[in-house]
């Protein structure tokens, strides 16, 4: 299968092209398109592919113009750090919804959905109706994620809500930052453990260490090698590598 990936940021591009390459040797990346103007411009000149990767913000807007200049018949991967857009991307093609960083797991059964279609396997998403009740009902939404965290304070638990965590934490023991400068003792076995049960618009798998609340940064500076590093407001006393190959993911997750 042939395929296009339209991403405006370069690294993400590579990357996904990387990983595609990697998962199914059968579909080859035959252009990258960083903008709006270039897929248009693109698409004037060649037939469709058999698959479209697509972000869905992109510097010169929506992606879903595309489809309103061209009638595209192609299944879609959308790949994107918006949660607001899916029921908009399955009525143009979509075939999967990832949000961003996109692991490598989703990014194969995406491409597997694909093949299922190629080879004229049916395909009809059991969670759909959930999907659509999902993204039509914010409160709905909202109640997915986990609201508190039973934490050991002292000699005795002590619950902690949600939206008063700073940062999740693992170094030699597993810590939980509230907001007013506190640390708590958490017992989990991995970060990805937490980061299943939380809002991704509100909180951010930083590194191997941490997971960061969006309200918890004062700043942030470029640190060698495209490197970031996030200062925590005051209480905090901490700094937070984001590293050269998550910091575009990190970009468009706080420039929301």
């Amino acid at each position: 299968m042939n395929a296009v990936i339209v991403e405006d940021e370069s690294l993400i591009a590579e990357e996904m092209k990387a990983n595609i390459a990697a998962l199914a040797p059968d579909v080859q990346v035959i252009e990258m398109l960083p903008s709006l103007k270039a897929a248009r411009k693109w698409f004037m000149n060649h037939a469709e592919p058999d698959l479209l990767f697509m972000d869905i913000r992109l510097s010169d807007g929506l992606s879903f113009e595309l489809f309103d200049q061209f009638v595209l018949h192609c299944p879609v991967i959308f790949c994107t750090a918006y949660e607001e857009y899916a029921i908009r991307a399955f009525k143009v093609n979509g075939i999967d919804y990832l949000l961003k960083p996109v692991q490598e797991e989703d990014l194969k059964k995406a491409i597997d959905k694909v093949r299922n279609l190629k080879d004229g396997q049916r395909f009809v998403p059991g969670d759909l109706q959930q999907l659509v009740q999902y993204f039509s009902n914010p409160s709905l939404a909202k109640n997915q994620y986990k609201e508190r965290f039973v934490i050991n304070s002292g000699n005795k638990w002590a619950p902690v809500e949600t939206k008063d965590i700073a940062v999740f934490y693992k170094d030699t023991l597993n810590y939980v930052y509230t907001f007013n400068g506190n640390r708590f003792i958490y017992d989990f076995s991995a970060l990805e453990d937490i980061e299943d049960v939380l809002d991704p618009a509100i909180f951010f798998r930083a590194n191997r260490q941490a997971i960061i609340n969006i309200y918890s940064i004062q700043s942030v500076k470029p640190h060698g090698n495209q490197k970031l590093v996030v200062q925590l407001k005051h209480p905090l006393k901490l700094e937070i590598d984001i590293s050269r190959e998550k910091a575009p993911f990190f970009k468009k997750w706080m420039d929301r």
